[in-house]
């Protein structure tokens, strides 16, 4: 137990010097390394060459592009303001439109951060035209981000996949339901605040008819489209994963060609920005393989688990005490890396605990949009304090994103304890 306490924060101290993640994860392995059998020098090649030999992770650099494109073609700011009309008349009014258009979103770009920086770009400008609550406002759109990295398509999915061998189309059935589940959650919060606080819902336009509204979801066609490109062709046995991210790029310069929006500069940033991303993730995946077998070497995971164990706190008392754990790890690391860096710690864990391995997916997703909203360090607080119109401080944001930390876990009750909202989906579908 205590080579494990000196493992995270041995963790916590070399990202705490701002070092890149994957750069940090390859120099803890290597001084581990030194201090106990010095094999991984002649092992980094065939480990660095078995991890991106990989087909699986081909998807990542093709969904993060997919995001992009989305998020330049046009489409977000048509699908909110037709969910608007549908969701306004709610408590709370047009925070709502936003929940609803990142959970849409986000069934097409797999991004928690081009959901939360397409959407926030989109809303802010009508909403406090309109008078709303900053913080409110920020929060919805840091919170409703998150389900980027849960509906499918996900990025951080298909790692969670690739680091432990589990199947990716389960996995995307399993967060379909939850993420639309959670959504509901934290529009319920949402109507709560407005109950308490006895604001009045308002809308983009109180006399638009009913027919009116209904033609007004064709602008929601385009995601739709994008959705059923990619994931009907995963489900209909058409295409892996990977062939679907690419089906998906086309859809979406489809729609990019539509909107008139399909331009040299467009495809250059689209481009540009999806290097980066991709080259970031890939970095840590690396170092977080190649860490992960100098733990394996010294028995780091067989240690925890059976610490873990040996406290017996029984089945729910452990999964628990993994809420407790991750919560307090998210303050202090970046979703991806918090992912990476545990994994082959936790995963023996649960799976001999007797969790499916497709729910603890699910359930470790979830954990993972709790670190993109936690203080110091989730990562859209600042997309969405780097987007908003009115400047102030971080602190709004910190303030508007906290009922929507207490929705997750309100989900993550549900989810222990029902869990066929993961699993009844995959189960019908495979």
């Amino acid at each position: 137990m205590s080579a494990s306490l000196l493992y995270f924060g041995a963790i916590l101290v070399v990202l705490g010097t701002s070092i890149y993640v994957g750069a940090a994860l390859v120099l803890l392995a290597f001084g581990a390394d030194l201090t106990s059998l010095g094999i991984l020098p002649n092992m980094a090649g065939n480990i660095l060459w078995s991890t991106m030999n990989s087909y699986i992770l081909v998807a990542i650099p093709l969904f993060v592009l997919l995001g992009e494109i989305l998020s330049l073609s046009g489409v977000a700011d048509r699908m909110y303001r037709a969910l608007a009309h549908w969701v306004g008349w709610l408590p709370g009014g047009l925070v709502h439109a936003n929940i609803a258009t990142c959970a849409l979103f986000a069934a097409a770009s797999g991004s928690s951060v081009a959901t939360a920086a397409t959407i926030g770009t989109v809303a802010q400008p009508t909403l406090l035209r309109l008078g709303y609550d900053q913080r409110l406002v920020l929060g919805s759109i840091a919170a409703g981000g998150t389900l980027g990295i849960l509906i499918p398509p996900s990025i951080n999915i298909i790692v969670y996949g690739a680091l432990t061998n589990t199947s990716i189309g389960r996995l995307f059935a399993a967060g379909i339901l939850p993420g639309i589940v959670l959504a509901m959650t934290m529009s319920l919060i949402v109507i709560a605040i407005s109950l308490i606080k006895g604001s009045k819902a308002e809308t983009l336009d109180a006399q638009m008819t009913m027919a009116q509204r209904i033609r007004s979801l064709i602008h929601v066609l385009p995601v739709l489209f994008v959705f059923t490109v990619v994931m009907g062709s995963i489900y209909l046995g058409i295409a892996t994963p990977t062939e679907a991210a690419a089906m998906g790029i086309m859809a979406a310069l489809i729609l990019a060609a539509i909107n008139g929006t399909l331009t040299i500069p467009m495809l250059h940033t689209a481009f540009e920005s999806a290097v980066k991303t991709t080259a970031m993730i890939l970095l840590v995946i690396v170092g977080a393989f190649i860490l992960n077998f100098q733990l394996s070497v010294t028995g780091i995971p067989q240690a925890f688990a059976n610490w873990i164990v040996s406290l017996d706190l029984g089945k729910y008392g452990t999964i628990w005490m993994l809420v407790v754990f991750y919560a307090i790890l998210g303050c202090f690391l970046e979703a991806v890396a918090m992912l990476v860096t545990t994994i082959a710690v936790v995963y023996p864990l649960v799976i001999k605990l007797g969790f499916d391995p497709v729910w603890f997916g699910i359930f470790i997703i979830v954990l993972m949009e709790m670190a993109l909203i936690t203080p110091p360090v989730g990562l859209n607080l600042f997309v969405v304090q780097n987007i908003r119109i009115r400047q102030g401080s971080i602190l709004d944001v910190y303030r508007g994103v906290a009922p929507f930390v207490l929705a997750m876990v309100i989900f993550l009750a549900i989810l222990i304890y029902v869990p066929e909202i993961a699993l009844w989906l995959p189960s019908l579908l495979f």
